[in-house]
């Protein structure tokens, strides 16, 4: 029998594992088995190192999943896990190259391969440290908590339709006040956007404790798994099978997601726990969002469904040669360099600086040919307008593809008559795009840049002209201007992807709206969500009322809405007090109905999670159906 190696034990009150140990840890395999009710039968890992930093402890379990059948996994036979990871949330420390070795593509193929890729770079991610930019100082590991406490950002690929589960150990310093001076050492994991039983969405009271884990399980079901499609004969509703085809699965393949992320979701901490690195992008793979150009692309239909999407050919699925994700968020840092953050900003905080992939003003090599940008807005507080513009500043045409993860019935195609740049972009909002490289010669540089300024964490304010940002002769907000830059290279291969002109409105479909009738939504349940400050405390200065009741501050333990299943209701967000927020509700989409009483833009016609609340101007009314 191999031995097992524990958590390693941390130096010290306010230290964290040694480095080589805690990833022979995490390159082990899972161990002990997932339960379907939480793990008792052993103790914590740091039982003897918590009782001697806190106080003693009667009894502390090596998992933190609340125990018995309350936060039991539902339907865990049904849906047994065919996949698994296991990630520490931890300090900043110098990358060892522990995850080279599950890199899809090996650094041998397409872009990543040794002679000409891109992005081989060695082929090892060894060496890298938590800075900023190569001339910012290492970040302390009581500055930057992130998974495995490295960088690069890290990216989780899963298919649909094979349940996954994730062990998230928690290896933060046991002292709380070790934190560079916030971000709290308990965490919860929310998969956003992922259609999960309640004791795997990341409950924002449901939180563990240093030395312990919490086994997230992830069914990647399609909804209407229960009663659309139930033969599953359908091949759009499907995953690719590794060899070239696809495996079937039950549900709507209308409801297929593709851009996710998951974050802290920690009572009363998100905020300073996503800022301070508790986040990471996930990508769903699917028979109609395969990551696989050119392989029988044939519109959406169902005999071929795989819309083709800028990604690559070397893999059967999941290729990453021209897909990338880029997770755009603002920080600001202290006279030595290190991470800070305002733990006494009560009304949002913001940075003075927007990083992309946690790097200050990046430059990318790209292909001549198109590209799919996946951009998650990763802020706590600072919503963004993007633009993407030429060495002379101007506007470069690109099609976005999806909203929210959701892929749209048609692409869109900026500028158009409503917009030259990207509509204003919410937390936690990812728009995925497709950029055609090629119409430029190599050599070419194109920039992206923010528009969107902030006075204050509240509210944005204006829209700066593109002329001012680019050239930086906008003198107010700090984020606003170039943030990233893409540097053209020659390409030899064929172009195979979609092209994103032949879906616009009047063409081809990618994703068509699931029909819902005038009588449907005339007939429907309504109610009203208010945010507001209406009875706040000091304790909870925002609040909500739902259905005019008195206005109330988060309570993890009330339940202000029960819908009914296969019934539609049309909701109503409203906000005061001049502050803006996104909206995201767990579990369901809808569909934006208006805003302010006016027709939805043709990037919101279709499914959301995330809406944009604020007053005057964002006011969404949307319709939901709860399967």
């Amino acid at each position: 029998m191999s031995h097992v190696h524990p958590l390693p034990s941390a130096s010290g009150c306010a230290g964290t594992p040694n480095s080589a140990a805690l990833d022979t840890f995490l390159r082990q395999p899972l161990s002990p088995l997932p339960t379907r009710e939480a793990n008792q039968s052993r103790g914590s890992y740091w039982a003897n190192l918590v009782g001697s930093c806190v106080r003693p402890l009667a009894t502390s379990s090596v998992e933190g999943r609340p125990p018995g059948e309350w936060f039991a996994h539902q339907r865990w036979e049904e849906f047994t896990p065919r996949v698994y990871f296991q990630s520490a949330q931890a300090g900043a420390r110098a990358n060892r190259g522990l995850r080279d070795a599950w890199q899809r593509h090996g650094y041998a193929v397409g872009e990543f391969r040794r002679n000409g890729g891109l992005y081989y770079n060695g082929g090892t991610t060894r060496g890298t440290e938590v800075r900023f930019h190569p001339s910012f100082p290492v970040q302390n590991r009581n500055s930057v908590w992130t998974f495995d406490g490295t960088m690069p950002p890290k990216l989780l690929m899963a298919r649909i339709g094979e349940p996954v589960l994730f062990r998230h150990f928690n290896a933060l310093p046991v002292d709380p006040s070790a934190n560079n001076g916030f971000g709290a050492n308990t965490i919860t994991t929310h998969q956003h956007n992922g259609h999960n039983p309640a004791e795997s969405d990341g409950f924002a009271a449901a939180f563990f404790f240093p030395g312990q884990f919490y086994d997230y399980h992830w069914p990647m079901v399609l909804a209407g798994h229960d009663t659309i499609n139930t033969g599953a004969t359908d091949n759009r509703a499907g995953y690719p099978d590794g060899a070239g085809g696809i495996t079937r699965i039950r549900g709507d393949w209308r409801e297929t997601q593709s851009t996710l992320w998951f974050h802290d979701h920690m009572l009363d901490y998100t905020a300073q726990n996503v800022y301070k690195g508790n986040a990471a992008m996930m990508n769903i793979y699917s028979s109609i969002d395969r990551g696989r150009e050119g392989l029988r692309c044939n519109y959406a239909n169902a005999n071929n469904p795989n819309l083709c999407f800028p990604s690559g050919t070397a893999l059967d699925w999941g290729n990453r040669d021209y897909d990338v994700n880029l997770v755009v968020a603002d920080k600001a840092w202290d006279a030595a360099g290190q991470l800070w953050f305002n733990i006494f900003n009560l009304d949002g905080f913001l940075g003075d600086q927007v990083l992309v992939n946690w790097t200050w003003r990046p430059f990318m090599d790209v292909r001549a040919r198109r590209y799919r940008f996946r951009i998650l807005n990763g802020s706590v507080s600072r919503n963004f307008q993007l633009a993407l513009v030429n060495q002379l500043g101007q506007p470069v045409p690109f099609h976005m593809i999806a909203n929210d993860g959701n892929i749209m019935q048609h692409t869109v195609r900026f500028p158009n008559s409503e917009s030259q740049t990207l509509p204003e972009q919410a937390i936690a909002e990812r728009y995925d795009i497709v950029v055609d490289f090629s119409q430029f010669t190599p050599g070419a540089r194109l920039y992206l840049v923010n528009l969107l300024e902030h006075r204050d964490g509240r509210r944005p304010g204006d829209t700066v002209p593109i002329a001012e940002a680019f050239s930086g002769r906008y003198q107010g907000d700090p984020g606003v201007g170039r943030i990233m830059e893409f540097r053209v290279q020659a390409y030899g291969g064929v172009d195979r992807s979609m092209d994103p002109a032949m879906y616009e409105e009047g063409g081809r479909q990618m994703v068509p709206l699931p029909q819902v009738s005038q009588a449907e939504i005339n007939s429907a349940r309504r109610r009203t969500f208010d945010f507001g400050r209406s009875g706040n405390t000091d304790e909870m200065p925002w609040t909500i009322r739902v259905d005019g009741d008195v206005g109330l501050g988060f309570d993890p333990h009330r339940v202000s809405v029960a819908t009914t299943n296969n019934r539609w209701e049309v909701w109503e967000f409203e906000s005061g007090d001049g502050w803006a927020h996104p909206v995201h509700v767990h579990f369901e989409e809808g569909r934006i109905l208006s805003r302010d009483g006016a027709p939805p833009p043709a990037w919101e016609r279709g499914r959301a999670k995330t809406s944009i609340v604020s007053a005057p101007g964002r006011t969404p009314r949307a319709v939901w159906k709860c399967w």
